[in-house]
């Protein structure tokens, strides 16, 4: 389903609707337009839909990076905040980079003028407008059918090239990579015309062992390259280049991530030679250490950049590289063949788990894990020493004389006891999903985010579940409001709800519905109904819902329209993976026990970071970051989609790093957030040492103030980018601070930005953040930061 426009009845202008992201983008016109359908191909780069109407200026509601081209696409400029240009009469084609990419072409003379909070362009008279719009969502093309036998899945991997929309080094754009096709499992192997690899000139020799083909997924996509069995693993080009991928087993699989991280890298930087023009931190920085001509390499075919790009050492460029968003631990089981495509969509890197043997090819068995793990003492290993010794949250401390204040007039429940169970575990009921499966802690990786693809409970990973990408496939587009369904079964945890989780947001309308003590056949029609998210606050028992007038058993459930939860209830892991089974795309889910305390503060906190943008995965990970009891929570199937989208396109967090010269100016009236407070006290959401993952060591200074001397109105910070569902690797992030005109590559955190007061006051009154100050998380809207 296209984009689609709607005008708006309350305001000149029309929103542009992206049905199948749930995205939507509002725009302010002079008056009331009447937009009628019009050519699409008449854009420099393709859109999906086009409408034409007449007005005198065009405003967008928040500023956005656009790019002015000529009629014959040449790049013309490059604006942000604080942009000044005119341009003199002529035909012009404006790419803006918002939510929904968006694409403009109008004849006449332009003005682009943009403050902090808005952008307008302006034409000085009433003129024609062109307006395109192209969905950020890419879905397979076709399915292709393999069987097990190691040559025919490679040749079915193979594929996935068909969906790269160029082989030049702009392939690096998230927007100009495709989806690569479905694989299905059959008797025979099946590809369908039109989905053969393209003709790259690269080839990937692999060991003929399906562990072996699962790993070079990815690369192999990125590559368009064509993936054969045999010996001596290899990349090599039909200009003669080779390069060895090592041996068998952990060797290839470290080998093959290698060269995807440092060819994708360089490519992104190359890539600034071509379409988008910008000046990339990140380049700049390459330059000063090596002499490499990138307008030459950008002229050059992909074999021959290969050649250059693998003459240069990995670990020249290593730490300039941003974190990779995402790797996956994959068990060699053959129906994990079929989450292949959606993993290689993101480029994930591939590893099999550490110690498994590949499934022989008749099917015999799946690898034996680590073996059951006692989740309280896996919590415990994964917490820092000294949080043993931290003081517990308030309401942990009290005594249980003195419950806490009743939410409800008809009951006087003391917190401090309740958990969201109503029985402890294997008391009286099975639990089949729990029990049945081992945990499993997958090793540290040099990555943003972790997966899990195989049996057993991932601790600190998202749970994939096959069954779950096929439902994100199947699910019908809607360009409605943000649909939001909350269900509170037990009164006493209503703090969860306290204030508006959802849907402060002026620029996207949610539709937020509230249940309280629903009964078994009111929760399976809430279930049933269409709903973007389902968040649910109450008892889990044995699995189940607890209603007021029993249990709903998720596996009763025949329709779920939810597409995507959070069950906060205790040990709710295989009531998410029964939601999954029956429609559910994604969710968030207990493997243990949760206190009421921690489970109010750990699902307030979720709902604002999901509200502002964040994907399932990395909610949860900032969650994990500042609270140990984050660790119990997991989620499960699709973990990169997203509840909305984020206001500025790239969700983050910023941490401000304060030193005796600062803390007066962050001191003041205001308590701490409680739904957000770092109630752990390490403070530090960056604990891997994975390079990958550790910020950039250098300073960008707002050079519009003097350097940093220790004043009271001078900050450091830090900014921590996270990949939202409407971007992907190689994706571009400008902060919005004065003086700052580089853009960066999303991914991990930036280098240290130093800025006034007024800058960072600036700064986040743009969009609501998390904001982290002396190992405490507080938001952007906080009055704390109002004078800086």
């Amino acid at each position: 389903m296209n984009p689609t426009y709607h005008p708006d009845d309350d305001r000149p202008g029309l929103t542009v609707v992206d049905p199948v992201q749930n995205a939507r983008y509002p725009i302010n016109t002079t008056a009331p337009v009447e937009p009628e359908s019009t050519d699409p191909d008449c854009f420099y780069f393709p859109v999906d839909s086009a409408i034409a109407f007449t007005t005198e200026k065009v405003v967008l509601p928040y500023v956005v990076p656009a790019v002015v081209r000529d009629r014959e696409g040449t790049m013309l400029l490059e604006t942000e905040h604080h942009a000044y240009e005119t341009l003199p009469e002529g035909e012009y084609i404006l790419e803006l980079m918002a939510p929904i990419r968006l694409s403009v072409r109008v004849r006449g003379a332009v003005t682009i003028a943009s403050s902090d909070e808005r952008l307008a362009i302006a034409f000085g008279e009433p003129t024609r407008v062109r307006l395109g719009a192209r969905s950020l969502h890419e879905r397979p093309a076709g399915t292709v059918t393999t069987t097990a036998e190691p040559d025919d899945l490679a040749r079915a991997v193979s594929t996935f090239g068909s969906a790269l929309k160029t082989l030049s080094c702009e392939r690096s754009l998230p927007t100009l990579r495709g989806h690569p096709p479905r694989l299905e499992l059959g008797d025979e192997l099946r590809i369908p015309a039109g989905l053969e690899p393209p003709e790259s000139g690269v080839t990937i020799v692999v060991p003929p062992e399906r562990t072996a083909i699962y790993a070079v997924s990815s690369l192999a996509y990125y590559l368009g390259a064509t993936v054969v069995t045999g010996s001596n693993p290899r990349l090599e080009t039909d200009r003669g280049f080779e390069h060895s991928l090592g041996e068998t087993g952990a060797a290839f699989e470290r080998s093959v991530e290698r060269v995807l991280r440092h060819v994708f890298f360089l490519d992104c930087l190359t890539r600034t030679e071509g379409f988008y023009r910008i000046d990339l931190y990140e380049r700049r920085r390459v330059e000063e250490r090596l002499d490499v001509s990138f307008d030459e390499l950008y002229e050059q075919s992909l074999a021959e950049q290969l050649a250059v790009y693998l003459s240069i050492p990995f670990e020249t460029v290593a730490d300039l590289q941003p974190a990779w968003q995402l790797a996956t631990h994959v068990t060699p089981a053959l129906e994990n063949a079929t989450v292949l495509p959606f993993l290689a969509a993101d480029l994930s890197v591939i590893s099999t788990v550490p110690g498994s043997t590949d499934e022989l090819a008749d099917g015999s068995t799946e690898p034996e894990l680590e073996g059951e793990l006692d989740l309280n003492l896996e919590l415990e290993a994964k917490a820092e020493p000294e949080l043993e010794s931290e003081a517990k949250p308030e309401s942990e401390s009290k005594s249980t004389s003195e419950p806490e204040p009743s939410t409800d007039g008809d009951v006087d429940p003391t917190i401090d006891e309740l958990t969201r169970s109503t029985t402890r575990p294997n008391r009286d009921r099975n639990r089949p999903s729990l029990e049945s499966e081992s945990f499993v802690s997958p090793p540290d990786v040099e990555a943003l985010e972790q997966a899990w693809l195989g049996d057993g409970i991932p601790i600190g990973a998202n749970k994939l579940v096959p069954r779950a990408f096929d439902n994100g496939l199947e699910r019908s587009p809607s360009d409605g409001d943000v649909e939001i369904t909350i269900v509170c079964n037990d009164s006493r945890m209503l703090a969860e709800l306290d204030g508006e989780l959802y849907g402060d947001r002026e620029e996207l309308p949610f539709d937020v519905t509230v249940h309280r003590d629903c009964s078994v056949a009111e929760l399976r029609a809430l279930i049933a109904a269409e709903t973007d998210f389902f968040h649910y606050v109450g008892h889990v028992e044995g699995g189940g819902f607890v209603c007021r007038d029993g249990i709903l058993e998720p596996e009763s459930l025949v329709d779920v329209g939810v597409e995507t939860f959070l069950l906060n209830g205790c040990r709710s892991y295989g009531t998410g993976l029964a939601l999954l089974e029956a429609g559910s795309v994604g969710g968030i889910v207990t493997v243990s026990d949760v206190g009421n305390p921690d489970a109010v503060a750990v699902g307030r906190l979720i709902a604002r970071l999901l509200n502002t943008g964040f994907t399932l995965r990395s909610a949860v990970d900032v969650a994990r970051s500042y609270r140990l009891v984050g660790t119990q929570y997991v989620v499960v199937g699709d973990g990169g989609r997203s509840v909305t989208q984020s206001g500025g396109g790239v969700p983050n967090v910023c941490r401000i790093e304060t030193g005796p010269e600062r803390e007066s100016a962050l001191d003041g009236d205001h308590d701490t957030d409680d739904d957000v407070a770092d109630e752990d006290g390490d403070g530090d959401e960056n604990e891997s040492e994975n390079e990958d993952t550790q910020p950039k060591t250098d300073t960008v200074t707002d050079t519009t103030t003097a350097p940093l001397e220790g004043p009271v109105d001078r900050y450091r910070i830090r900014i921590r980018l996270y990949h939202g569902s409407q971007t992907g690797m190689g994706a571009l992030y400008i902060p919005y601070i004065d003086g700052i005109d580089q853009y960066f590559l999303v991914g991990g955190e930036l280098p240290l930005l130093e800025l006034s007061g007024g800058a960072l006051a600036r700064f986040f009154r743009l969009e609501e953040i998390p904001v982290e100050v002396e190992s405490e998380l507080y938001w952007s809207s906080d009055g704390r930061f109002e004078n800086l």
